[in-house]
């Protein structure tokens, strides 16, 4: 039913929050120093998404739109770990693209994945990173921390899911030229079938075995009409299928229907708007298929319509779908153009390299810090890796934020600052907290005394805006 078939969909996805590193110390009979246990927090779950050949639409994603993984639960002591949150495996059909949105428009950003083979999957919501316990924090000089980690809560980001059938060729055509109709007669696909325009509303899928043992899969696509390409009709809703096939059959009534339409102006206007919507359909191989020919008196159309076809340089075959005229012959034709195009693609890299590579930009986007003057005194700092240090930071705990003071030292935040003309006394906002600028950072044994360069704590009524031109 067509109320079955989404092709379209967009997702609110959010990897499990990290668990909290514990603050613990070793109490035991006869052992008054044992030392900091504190154990570390779990990571979050991941949000994956899974390409599963038992699916044909996004139905899934219809009503339920908000997908979050489980979190990390926290660390404990005698140096016990945090449990990892399970990661969350989102299946979608083959041949899903996925791409990010921006959170304020909702337009698309970039592509992140494109799903073409079953059991291909990328992972679209990383969960947070687990806090560290105080185990990890004993120094020379500290041999006893008092304080430990917080977890990274994961960030929620909007997607949107396109799916784009997986066939190696599609039936395309105005409305009622008998497209169902040749589907029907060559596979085992049953579409409606029925004397009126548009009674395909949602595409229908078909394998074809050839006399040589081959098989291709057809996709019967619902009829087009001119200003297809700028969403009339069903426009864009189902031309979007047509971009991964690798042969276009071009199916035209030679009887010129109901309205008696020109078979030869067809043909043309079918092929403008296939150009009109995407540049490469206009020359992906195609074949002319003229259907109907069984009725009497459509002989000078058939010419016509052939000759055309030549013009363009393109295979024509006269078929009938009510009597199986010519069809043998097409289906020989299509399957060899198929296996021909099959031999010339490449192999394609395997997903885990994709995952790879968006775990290499989330890195590299790590090491990112950028310092923006908001108004006069005022400076704010951005990054993945600076916010995680503020977020993971007890505020209750002098030892956390002489810590977090030495984290920006080595970060090399202090000097970006000066750079940047910040002066002593300047107020930095870094998330929803404002530091005082002192420009210089305590010694490591040195505890944070009154007027120090960092007061934490204060939230801030400013809404923060990523800078980064990716979110994942």
């Amino acid at each position: 039913m067509a109320s079955d078939f989404t092709d379209l969909s967009r997702v609110c996805v959010c990897g499990g929050d990290g668990g909290a590193g514990c603050m613990s110390f070793r109490r035991e009979a006869f052992v008054p120093k044992g030392g900091p246990d504190g154990g570390d927090g779990g990571r979050g779950g991941d949000v994956v998404l899974l390409a599963d050949a038992q699916l044909s639409s996004l139905i899934d994603y219809r009503y339920k739109h908000h997908f979050h993984a489980e979190r990390g639960t926290h660390g404990q002591g005698s140096r016990r770990h945090g449990r990892d949150g399970e990661d969350l495996i989102l299946h979608v059909p083959v041949g899903t693209t996925v791409y990010e949105l921006d959170p304020t428009t909702m337009v698309r950003r970039y592509q992140i994945a494109d799903l073409t083979a079953p059991g291909e999957h990328v992972i679209v919501g990383p969960g947070g990173i687990g806090g560290k316990g105080n185990i990890h924090f004993v120094t020379s000089v500290r041999r006893a921390p008092a304080f430990a980690e917080k977890g990274v809560p994961a960030r929620e980001h909007w997607l949107e899911l396109e799916m784009r059938l997986m066939a190696d060729a599609a039936l395309v055509g105005m409305p009622s030229v008998g497209k169902s109709s040749i589907i029907a007669r060559i596979s085992a696909a049953r579409p409606k079938i029925a004397s009126y325009p548009f009674t395909t509303l949602v595409p229908n899928l078909g394998m074809v075995r050839s006399k040589d043992g081959s098989s291709f899969v057809v996709a019967d696509v619902p009829g087009l009409i001119e200003g297809a390409a700028e969403g009339k009709g069903l426009g864009h809703e189902f031309l979007r299928h047509i971009e991964r096939t690798a042969v276009i059959l071009h199916v035209v009534d030679v009887t010129g229907g109901f309205e008696g339409r020109d078979p030869v102006n067809d043909l043309e206007v079918i092929d403008r708007e296939l150009a009109a919507y995407a540049a490469d359909l206009a020359v992906r191989p195609q074949i002319v298929v003229a259907n109907k020919c069984d009725m009497p008196g459509t002989e000078a159309a058939q010419a016509r319509l052939a000759k055309a076809a030549a013009e363009r340089g393109r295979p024509f075959f006269a078929v009938s779908a009510v009597t199986g005229k010519g069809l043998p012959a097409l289906v020989a034709a299509c399957s060899g153009e198929v296996a021909r195009l099959r031999s010339t693609i490449t192999t394609s890299e395997p997903v885990e390299l994709l995952n790879e590579q968006l775990e290499r930009k989330r890195r590299q986007r790590d090491t990112i810090v950028k310092v923006t003057q908001e108004q006069r005194g005022v400076w704010r700092v951005t990054g993945d890796a600076v916010e995680r240090m503020v977020i993971q930071t007890d505020w209750d705990n002098d030892e956390s934020i002489t810590y977090l003071q030495h984290r920006f030292a080595r970060a090399g935040i202090e000097e970006k600052l000066k750079k940047a003309g910040a002066s002593v006394g300047d107020e930095v906002r870094i998330l929803d907290y404002e530091f005082d600028f002192e420009g210089t950072a305590p010694t490591q044994e040195a505890p944070v005394a009154e007027g120090a360069s960092i007061e934490g704590g204060k939230d801030l009524s400013t809404t923060v805006s990523d800078n980064n031109e990716e979110d994942i």
